[in-house]
């Protein structure tokens, strides 16, 4: 058993809240970027083109290391099974609630009032298929890789419980880390190349991109998380500020950029992307969590509230940022304006929807996962 003090971490909570909420913004900001997705403004801005990229660059990866981290600390307190029960509750039953509630009326909007579908009919049977596992699944894909994730956990997780005295006070660097990181990075880069020349049409497959590659670009963040609890060295890496790692931030953002804007699908942009997200991913990982803990580390009521809320409100943004870009956005002429309007709208709705749903228990269940409130 580890022996670290398992008093509540507030700046964790915090953290794993903005990430979880930076979701509206990311979503809204796309409408405006030079990005394509489902709806966009007939003018991109460069300004919110920056903040979608900035908040994708870095998000989920730190995202994923708190997951790690937190998972971890409760397979040490629950017996296994039950903490694998109740993992999958929690993370399974809001993802599998969420597809009828969520994003099968979502699909139906965009297939009728969208252009993003205008050749639906002409699909073939596997076209029709492969747009659905994107369009259901949808924003709901890092609910999948939790639960994924989770299967995994169980089985390694045992083993870093049953090393504990030899892991736990081993000394561990920023070298060791960035390698250890680089390492299972270019491995998932080679594989991907490897595929895609020897079967091509399988990465195109979005079950395969999600269920497969996905998990496997996220499970060393995801094991950094649970090594962060595991060694005590490590988590004091993150929470010691590093001026280096802090301006890495603006090296790796700029690559981001460069790559985002003129590299190619055909390329090696998702290879060049896995790399530099993963840089921008620990110097990120190094600000979030030094900030955090010193500036976010005592309990608070909103605060609170918000780590409550942030699931609910992440589960229900993407519809109402489509309805937003497809009925609203368009008479807003101004991108600035049209950003900040659709933050308002969607923020508010989402918070009044989130009240709602605290009222009728069945409802508390399926996007929460447990009973109480």
């Amino acid at each position: 058993m580890s022996t670290q003090p398992q008093q509540r971490e507030y700046f964790l909570d915090s953290i794993r809240a903005i990430l979880m909420l930076l979701g509206v913004p990311f979503h809204i900001s796309l409408i405006y970027s030079t990005q394509h997705w489902t709806v966009n403004s007939p003018t991109s801005s460069f300004g919110l083109t920056l903040l979608n990229e900035f908040i994708h660059s870095f998000r989920m990866e730190v995202f994923f290391v708190i997951s790690g981290y937190f998972s971890y600390m409760l397979y040490l307190r629950y017996s296994p099974k039950r903490w694998l029960k109740v993992r999958l509750e929690r993370v399974g039953i809001p993802f599998l609630a969420a597809i009828p509630l969520i994003t099968v009326p979502q699909f139906f909007l965009i297939k009728n009032v969208s252009a993003k579908f205008p050749h639906w009919s002409q699909f073939t049977l596997y076209q029709k298929y492969n747009i659905l596992c994107w369009e259901l699944i949808s924003h709901l894909w890092f609910l999948l890789i939790l639960c994924l994730l989770t299967l995994i956990g169980y089985q390694l997780f045992r083993f870093l419980a049953t090393h504990t005295e030899r892991w736990e006070n081993k000394q561990i660097g920023w070298t060791k880390v960035i390698g250890g990181l680089s390492s299972c990075v270019l491995i998932w880069c080679l594989l991907r190349r490897l595929l895609l020349l020897t079967f091509p049409l399988a990465m195109k497959d979005a079950l395969m991109n999600i269920v497969v590659m996905q998990v496997l670009f996220y499970l060393p963040f995801f094991m950094l998380g649970a090594l962060a609890w595991q060694i005590h060295s490590i988590k004091a890496l993150f929470l010691k500020p590093h001026p280096l790692l802090w301006l890495g931030t603006i090296v790796a953002f700029s690559a981001y950029h460069l790559n985002q804007q003129y590299s190619s699908g055909d390329g090696w942009l998702y290879e060049l992307d896995a790399i530099i997200s993963m840089f921008m991913g620990i110097c990120m990982l190094n600000f979030c969590f030094s900030s955090g803990f010193r500036l976010l580390n005592t309990p608070s009521p909103f605060i609170r509230y918000l780590v409550n809320a942030s699931l609910f409100i992440y589960l229900v943004h993407h519809p109402l940022t489509l309805i937003y870009g497809l009925f609203i956005g368009p008479s807003i002429h101004n991108n600035i304006l049209g950003f900040f309007t659709g933050l308002v709208m969607v923020f508010g709705v989402s918070f009044i929807l989130y009240e709602i749903h605290l009222r009728i228990p069945v409802l508390r269940f399926l996007f929460s996962g447990k009973h109480d409130k």
